[in-house]
């Protein structure tokens, strides 16, 4: 059996316009994937090794143990604590991050593991 390619759109309502239009659209789709897969390779690319002070400051804290917890409700932020930190978070939390204007400390309060996480 041999398959017979013409360049020519297929009239409208046949078989073979149903077939040409899925082929189409299949096309389309696979072309609009891969742009989309493009473009989020692009954006992680661009973003990676990108860090704000704030965060920086927050895994620097928990990297040293750090224990405190944040509690986030209508947009206002508080730390708890119910255990000590290691006495090198705790220096750091004092040097580092209670030493920062109020907004400052916020963003960097923001960041730590929330009171819900485990």
């Amino acid at each position: 059996m041999s398959t017979f390619k013409t360049d020519t759109t297929p009239e409208s309502g046949t078989d073979d316009a149903r077939s040409f239009d899925t082929q189409r659209a299949e096309a389309d789709r696979q072309k609009a994937s891969q742009a989309a897969r493009s473009n989020a390779s692009s954006t992680l690319d661009r973003d990676s090794g990108t860090e704000t002070p704030s965060l920086k400051l927050a895994k620097e804290y928990l990297s040293l143990g750090g224990r405190r917890r944040s509690k986030i409700d209508d947009n206002i932020t508080t730390v708890r604590q119910w255990e000590e930190d290691p006495p090198a978070a705790e220096r750091f939390w004092k040097e580092r991050v209670e030493t920062l204007s109020n907004d400052q400390r916020k963003q960097v309060e923001d960041f730590l593991p929330a009171i819900n996480s485990p």
